[in-house]
């Protein structure tokens, strides 16, 4: 694993360590449509309930990459599920038979277990590299802004492969340095899932880091102890922050795909 990967993740067991306020829910960087009328890559607008609506920006992150997949009476895995506030809002408001979100810090998980509710919600410790399920587990698999911090891209896509049923979709969305496209390409020319779409969301994330901004740097000094301030605004997306410029400058690139297990051809 290199260095920026173990930066990653070393503030993230910091804040699932230190940060025990249930109301921090979502740590993806969010998604706003920009633009006239509909915008660029826009997802239809989300209706939610007011003790919801905070978390707006990071929930339509999950249901732009969740538009067009049938979700209704599925059984859905999040991979990297942080603080569970994504896989609390698919089961709450989306009607999946059963949702459980994987994610590889113990702390997050029994911060989700006992902060998160919602019908058939439950949480795993484990790897996404080799997740802890039968084969054929699950119909949709949703990974958001987490795979940039896997050792093995490869390996995960392998194993999403392995734990979804034919037919089965991984809804996935991340960042990952403009230099990298090509190897990400690669990785995703390679996997056993068939890619039927990709999109560029760079502007809808920059655009929502803009909009989230001063209230995630409420949160952060609301909750964050102080001494651990200044290395929690770039796992947040502050403005001003690497990613947040490199957004911007486009040395950085934020992508959305949906891959499709292939169903299997008939004896």
């Amino acid at each position: 694993m290199g260095a920026k990967q173990l930066a990653w993740r070393a503030c993230y067991e910091l804040l699932a360590a230190r940060v025990r306020e249930p109301g921090w829910a979502f740590m993806n960087y969010g998604y706003a449509p920009v633009g006239a009328g509909a915008g660029l890559g826009a997802s239809p607008q989300v209706e939610l309930d007011p003790r919801d609506e905070p978390d707006r920006y990071c929930i339509q992150l999950f249901r732009h990459a969740l538009a067009g997949t049938e979700v209704r009476g599925a059984d859905v895995l999040e991979v990297g599920s942080g603080r569970g506030g994504g896989a609390a809002h698919v089961s709450r408001y989306l009607h999946p038979r059963s949702t459980t979100g994987l994610d590889f810090s113990r702390r997050a998980v029994e911060l989700s277990r006992r902060h998160r509710r919602g019908p058939g919600l439950s949480f795993v410790a484990g790897d996404a590299q080799a997740m802890p399920f039968a084969a054929e587990s699950f119909d949709v698999v949703v990974n958001i802004e987490s795979s940039h911090c896997y050792a093995s891209m490869d390996a995960f896509l392998a194993e999403a492969h392995r734990v979804l049923r034919p037919g089965g979709v991984l809804a996935w969305a991340d960042l990952r340095d403009a230099a990298g496209l090509a190897t990400l390409h690669a990785q995703l020319a390679r996997s056993p899932l068939r890619c039927e779409a990709e999109l560029d969301i760079t502007a809808n994330v920059l655009r929502a880091m803009e909009l989230d901004n001063e209230r995630k740097l409420a949160l952060i000094d609301a909750w964050i102890p102080r001494g651990f301030q200044r290395a929690i605004r770039p796992f947040a997306g502050i403005r001003g922050t690497r990613n947040h410029e490199g957004l911007a400058r486009g040395d950085v690139r934020y992508l959305s795909a949906r891959l499709v297990k292939p169903e299997a051809p008939p004896p």
